[in-house]
């Protein structure tokens, strides 16, 4: 049993039945009961669950922002339209607007792509 529970662990999401596989082998093997192993098995599981949530919960606030910062540029568009200006003629229509396009495109997509990096390896890391 413990070694089809430890082939189970393999799969995503599975984790758990490797610590349920190591507290059968304690049991079988040494005679120690299974509950109490159980009980800090399942404390464990909660812990690293309540952990994982409260990463998440913390990388809303980076995720948010950086979603925030790329609508900017739009909200800048909109603003400088409805003050009368053309800005959408400028930087479709003249080389310093086209130039001003493409960095901004590429330093918007750089500016995401950290920040997606960022919040990924604190992912990984936790």
């Amino acid at each position: 049993m413990p070694d089809a529970l430890a082939t189970a662990a393999a799969q995503p999401g599975a984790e758990g039945l490797r610590g349920l596989a190591a507290c059968w082998r304690v049991a079988v093997d040494q005679g120690a009961g299974l509950a109490a192993g159980l009980d800090r098995l399942a404390a464990a599981l909660r812990a690293e669950r309540d952990q994982r949530s409260d990463l998440r919960a913390q990388l809303a606030g980076a995720r948010a922002t950086a979603v925030l910062l790329a609508g900017l540029p739009a909200l800048g568009l909109l603003i400088g339209t409805a003050l009368g200006a053309d800005p959408l003629h400028v930087l479709l229509h003249t080389t310093a607007g086209l130039g001003c396009l493409v960095a901004g495109g590429v330093l918007e997509g750089l500016g995401l792509w950290w920040v997606q990096r960022i919040v990924r390896g604190a992912e990984v890391a936790a």
